[in-house]
């Protein structure tokens, strides 16, 4: 059995990493615990014949200021880059490429020369789409009324056609959400158009990570946690969590050798919903049992070498065809001089999760062919497929009501994660938000762990300012 600690994290995702720095920075004596040999969570990188492949390509916004924060105490910033202003890349097959850019006026008149210009809606579907904009922007916010009805049917009744729908509101719903309009949680839509294009013009700018996600999270991550003091255990799968001596005790095997159990006087649990419910099940009860009815929605990505360069941006969107997004991963994979990698990201990807490779490959190659003439004439080197079939919550109707507070029914006992109650959809900047949060409370029961004010963090609660979380694709 570990000595007593203040403060136990199980999980080491972008979450738990953000808990047990705020917990440390307060003096709490931290133990992390990550079952994985590497932290990180779902933000990942692959070595696959020869490249280092990223799970899935995660963005984030100008204005995720929560996020931007945890990278520049990683010393990661010099391998993000974020746009001067907003420039999505739209390409659609026998289309010319477009270009969807805000100007330098305030929202929403910073998107309405690109609206106007549109070339995938119709000039009355231009109209209607600044329309529903400006309705967007008028909404009320009662909850109850909002996470009952799909983004999509509310897009419908204010004027935007199916096509419209597809042709934009998607564009940035599906990645974003992980889910089409027409399934995704209305309440959740409004704050991603809200948040991310209609409060300020800035805040939109993409951010991208120009290095791999173990450059920029898995490595500088642990020495962060080792420079904070946080003895971080990787490879510890906890198996059980127990309610001891008026704090917690958490019980685990790690690869075949017994880990025993860590003890600490609080606890936050920053693991997916699912595993958070196994977990907590035997003291929570049936509030821990809700939780799975978040269910899960998962995200298919794309590896593709051409042996000659096919594409000249460095990301763009797909409308009128099944590529949802693609980026240009070349350099930061390390892909042999002369050749390119694009990586192709596919949200709300059900259909895709129940197909195989060959079958991927037959659809997807030639709709790329359609989009990229170049690829038309290029060999395909490589060409790999990564699925996360539970990458995030399922953000439809209803999906508010099942998503906990940081608080549980236990003092001492916190939850953080993307699934938790940070009123932002499945993003890099609700993990981290989720994870100060998670941590204010937790210092607030330690009565300010060594010697500091109760809450005395830095910690930042879901509601304080910030833009939304990152967009375009995961």
């Amino acid at each position: 059995m570990s000595g007593e600690r203040d403060a136990v994290v199980v999980g080491g995702g972008l979450a738990g990493i953000s808990a047990a720095l705020d917990l440390a920075d307060a003096g709490a004596r931290v133990t992390l615990l990550e079952v994985r040999r590497r932290l990180g969570g779902a933000a990942y990188s692959v070595q696959r014949e020869g490249l280092e492949m990223d799970n899935g390509q995660h963005v984030f916004l100008r204005g995720c200021d929560a996020y931007r924060g945890l990278l520049a105490r990683f010393g990661s910033e010099r391998h993000v880059r974020v746009q001067e202003r907003l420039e999505i890349p739209v390409l659609s097959p026998g289309a010319r490429p477009y270009r969807l850019r805000r100007n330098g006026l305030p929202p929403p008149l910073h998107l309405g020369l690109a609206l106007a210009r549109y070339p995938h809606l119709s000039p009355r579907g231009r109209v209607a789409a600044v329309r529903g904009a400006l309705a967007l922007m008028r909404i009320r916010r009662e909850v109850a009324a909002l996470d009952a009805e799909t983004l999509g049917s509310w897009l419908s009744r204010h004027g935007q056609s199916d096509q419209a729908i597809a042709a934009l509101w998607d564009l940035i719903a599906l990645p974003t959400l992980n889910l089409p309009a027409a399934e995704a949680s209305l309440e959740l839509g409004e704050f991603v158009f809200r948040r991310g294009l209609l409060t300020s013009a800035s805040d939109g700018d993409i951010g991208f990570h120009e290095g791999t996600l173990s450059q920029i999270i898995a490595a500088p991550a642990q020495e962060a946690l080792a420079r904070a003091g946080v003895d971080v255990r990787l490879g510890f799968g906890a198996q059980e969590l127990h309610s001891v001596d008026g704090g917690f005790e958490v019980v685990g095997r790690g690869g075949e050798r017994d880990e025993g159990g860590v003890r600490a006087r609080g606890a936050v649990v920053a693991v997916p919903h699912a595993r958070a419910a196994g977990l907590l099940e035997p003291l929570l009860g049936d509030a821990a049992s809700r939780w799975r009815g978040l269910s899960a929605s998962p995200i298919v990505n794309l590896h593709v070498v051409y042996d000659r360069q096919v594409c000249g941006e460095p990301f763009a969107a797909g409308v009128g065809t099944p590529v949802q997004y693609l980026f240009d991963r070349t350099a930061a994979a390390g892909a042999p001089s002369g050749t390119q990698y694009l990586a192709v990201s596919l949200s709300g990807a059900a259909r895709e999760m129940g197909e195989s490779v060959d079958a991927l490959r037959e659809r997807y190659l030639p709709a790329l062919e359609q989009l990229l003439p170049r690829a038309r004439s290029a060999r395909v080197e490589t060409f790999l497929v990564t699925r996360e079939h539970a990458a995030t919550f399922r953000a439809a109707p209803g999906v508010g009501a099942l998503r906990p507070s940081a608080r549980t029914s236990l003092p001492g006992l916190l939850l953080a994660g993307t699934w938790t109650d940070t009123g932002w959809p499945a993003t890099l900047e609700g993990a981290v938000l989720s994870g100060h949060e998670a941590a204010a409370h937790a210092l607030a029961h330690l009565g300010g762990a060594a010697g500091e004010p109760a809450g005395g963090s830095h910690a930042t609660t879901s509601a304080a300012p910030g833009a939304h979380a990152e967009a375009v694709a995961r």
